[in-house]
């Protein structure tokens, strides 16, 4: 049935990926949620592997309650960002640092710089130099619900569907069967699931996100920072076992992260 107009036709209808809901073309159109390129990527991917996300999904601010949110709110302007519009880097940059100084009462060290260039980066994924609004204000919200909630609150936030193709990776990563993987496995994993759909490149089954695995040779890929830890060190962490239970808690914010339709990826892992 039709999340719009509650109607059951022969029409086709529109899943979303993360929620049981589904929609009319038509009723999309009508209520305005559907522009002409969102209209043409819809109809590609709706009944695909890739999936698209419902405007109830695709917007991770409303995952915050209207306390979280008026916190935001507060913070944006303390720090005089302008709603509705673009970021660039340094807007991004002196964003960032005004935010950490007011919480941790000291300057961002260099690496939490480096990896704050890293994440503005994966939030522009066409190069254009900025930030959509609607982009930044996800990874925000993904921030401070992982600031402010505990990992139960939001293990509470996925869909049955999140759970099911969280479930199906671990089960593929699982090859032997034991009920753990190991930890480098979990964290390439995590890679993969921001890699947003590619047309020309071939979906995988066993991402979340229904993405392919990162490649060794990106930035922010597990294999470069191997050589800041000695090889044992290294190696010991890469073979740590991971159950179920701790792959789902250790991963939510990564797969709530991965439900806007853009490109851009809103929470971006830290190199390992």
């Amino acid at each position: 049935m039709c999340e719009i107009c509650e109607v059951w036709t022969a029409e086709s209808l529109f899943p979303c990926r993360v929620c049981s809901r589904v929609y009319h073309d038509g009723c999309l159109r009508r209520m305005g949620y559907l522009q002409n390129d969102s209209a043409v990527e819809v109809t590609e991917t709706a009944h695909t592997e890739t999936g698209w996300s419902c405007y109830y999904c695709d917007n991770l601010n409303l995952l915050l309650t209207e306390e979280e949110m008026f916190s935001l709110m507060e913070t944006l302007r303390h720090c005089k960002i302008i709603p509705e519009t673009c970021l660039t880097l340094d807007d991004f940059l002196h964003y960032k640092h005004l935010v950490h100084k007011q919480q941790f009462e000291r300057p961002m060290a260099e690496a939490q710089e480096e990896q704050a260039a890293l994440q503005f980066s994966a939030l522009d994924p066409d190069k254009k130099g900025h930030i959509e609004w609607h982009d930044f204000l996800s990874h925000e919200s993904i921030q401070l619900l992982q600031k402010l909630r505990p990992q139960n609150a939001l293990l509470r936030l996925l869909t049955a569907k999140e759970r099911e193709r969280a479930r199906a990776a671990f089960l593929a990563l699982d090859q032997d069967g034991d009920g753990f993987i190991r930890e480098g496995e979990c964290r390439r994993a995590r890679h993969g699931w921001f890699r947003k759909h590619q047309k020309e490149m071939p979906s995988c089954s066993v991402s979340i996100s229904h993405v392919g695995p990162m490649s060794e040779s990106s930035p922010t890929s597990s294999g470069s920072s191997k050589s800041q830890k000695t090889p044992a060190a290294a190696e010991q962490e890469e073979a740590r076992p991971v159950d179920w239970a701790s792959f789902l808690r250790e991963n939510v914010a990564y797969i709530l992260a991965a439900r806007p339709n853009s490109a851009a990826l809103h929470l971006q892992p830290p190199p390992a």
